[in-house]
């Protein structure tokens, strides 16, 4: 299209990257974004999800009408950490980083980025556009926690794109996993190691045992466990009287993460009840499962303006959840666009100006009318 105001996208990627925007700690983000939607006519409002979560930041939500049904785009707020002071490099062959002591934000800011950009141009240059809904929502990345608590009776859509993935411009993920928390901590008994180590029951024996004899890894193409964590003991002197180990299980297949989780509990049960302890055992859902029609107007519409703009439209499974995941869970059919964001998560994460570009034209044409 070549009408992208490629000095204002870099100077908007870096502003939003310069505003300090931790999961729930958004509130400065949340104020920039909404003086830039009142700027373009968007009715904008933000809701009460920070109670839940003891933040002063709710999701926000804007309308704006247009010609046609409406369309969602949807971005998250906040960054992880290091994400605190972020200093934005701009180099000459148009890659962005950080200076390498933070992460640079390019998730989800290049999201954002890209969506004020084309919301920008529709209204300076008058261009149509269909009826547009936004959701840019609060932490995201403490595992979808905004969007799960979002009232989604507000949303008109039935059509979403989600700016939160790495790759080519082009590339949406229309597959994601459940993914699942478990924690178990085994309860023995104390005694002295050296006068009375038979009067005791080894909790971190056990919970060497229970994780011994559990797969992890990939435990078939859709599914995988880990264990992460695992603490316990009172010094080396003393039989541990408790140890506590916590994991996830990921898997394409909702009812297949469940029975890993089953498994993984009648595997500590069996082994705790055989060295004469107990345990207590808890599980948390961190998303669960989607599979995108194929043949939905989301994606339909996708593969069209990709084939306009000329660049590969490339469907793929992603192993992470996003907040698309709680849109699917609405009705909402959604995908996971690439938007310019690589090595996320990591001080090398970087972005590029020709990605951010590319986003913004993408998102134009999904949007024109």
């Amino acid at each position: 299209m070549g009408i992208v105001n490629r000095k204002r996208l870099i100077d908007t990627f870096c502003e939003l990257s310069s505003i300090d925007a931790i999961s729930f700690e958004e509130r400065e983000k949340a104020d920039y974004l909404k003086k830039e939607l009142l700027k373009l006519d968007f009715q904008v409002m933000e809701d009460t999800a920070g109670e839940c979560y003891h933040s002063e930041t709710g999701n926000l939500y804007a309308y704006k009408r247009g010609t046609g049904p409406e369309v969602l785009l949807s971005a998250h707020m906040d960054t992880v950490e290091p994400g605190r002071s972020i200093k934005v490099v701009i180099h000459e062959n148009g890659r962005i980083t950080s200076d390498g002591t933070t992460v640079l934000g390019a998730d989800d800011n290049a999201g954002l980025t890209s969506i004020v950009e084309a919301l920008r141009l529709i209204k300076e240059q008058n261009l149509p556009s269909r009826s547009v809904e936004l959701l840019f929502t609060i932490g995201e990345e403490a595992y979808i926690r905004g969007s799960e608590v979002f009232d989604y009776r507000k949303i008109k859509a039935k059509e979403a794109y989600v700016l939160d993935l790495s790759g080519p411009i082009g590339t949406a993920a229309v597959k994601a996993p459940t993914l699942l928390f478990f924690e178990g901590k085994i309860l023995g008994r104390a005694a002295h190691a050296g006068f009375a180590p038979k009067r005791g029951i080894n909790a971190i024996q056990i919970a060497g045992n229970i994780i011994a004899n559990l797969k992890q890894g990939r435990i078939d193409e859709d599914t995988t466990v880990n264990i992460g964590c695992i603490k316990g003991g009172a010094g080396t002197n003393i039989v541990s009287p408790d140890c506590t180990f916590s994991g996830e299980v990921r898997s394409l297949d909702h009812e297949r993460a469940l029975q890993m989780v089953d498994h993984i509990e009648a595997i500590t049960r069996q082994r705790t009840m055989d060295a004469k302890a107990s345990y207590e055992w808890k599980t948390s859902t961190g998303c669960i499962a989607y599979e995108t029609n194929p043949g939905s107007v989301t994606v339909r519409n996708l593969q069209k303006a990709c084939e306009k703009l000329h660049i590969p439209c490339d469907l793929i499974t992603t192993f992470g959840g996003s907040d698309n995941n709680n849109l699917m869970r609405h009705g909402i059919q959604g995908v996971v666009l690439a938007c310019g964001m690589e090595k996320v998560h990591t001080c090398q994460e970087y972005t590029t100006v020709d990605s951010l570009e590319k986003s913004t034209e993408l998102i134009l044409e999904l949007l024109h009318a």
